[in-house]
């Protein structure tokens, strides 16, 4: 159930796409986002609340087929995240949002080309870097 006084405060809070996306579990368009090709060193933290989730060691350029728009990690600091099964648009997936505020963030996948063989395929617009 959603909490729409604590609803009224994110869409306050955040931009219209910033809302979509993280509120609304929405994604911005493939190749849009400013963190896809970002190199600067630091830590990503979720755009709503300011929580650490990605080292930039942890980034890496992803050529995998569907997921190469949307900056990519191969792991999420020890307990910044949490999965929820995702089956919107006739998919299966793992949804990942942050632990401290439930926000969307993106998905997470199998990929045998990241360190880890896992793929975290996020939005831009969910994340801020703090370099």
């Amino acid at each position: 159930m959603i909490d729409e006084d604590k609803e009224k405060i994110w869409k306050k809070k955040l931009t219209p796409e910033q809302y979509k996306v993280l509120r609304e579990k929405g994604t911005e368009a493939p190749f849009s986002g400013k963190y896809l090709h970002e190199k600067k060193n630091g830590t990503y933290v979720c755009a709503a609340c300011g929580s650490p989730l990605f080292s930039s060691d942890a980034k890496f350029g992803s050529n995998a087929l569907g997921l190469s728009g949307w900056p990519s990690f191969d792991q999420a600091l020890p307990g910044a995240v949490k999965f929820e099964r995702d089956t919107s648009h006739g998919m299966a997936r793992t949804e990942v949002t942050c632990a401290k505020c439930n926000s969307h963030l993106g998905h997470i996948f199998e990929d045998p080309e990241a360190k880890t063989g896992k793929h975290y395929c996020l939005n831009s617009v969910c994340l801020d870097l703090k370099e």
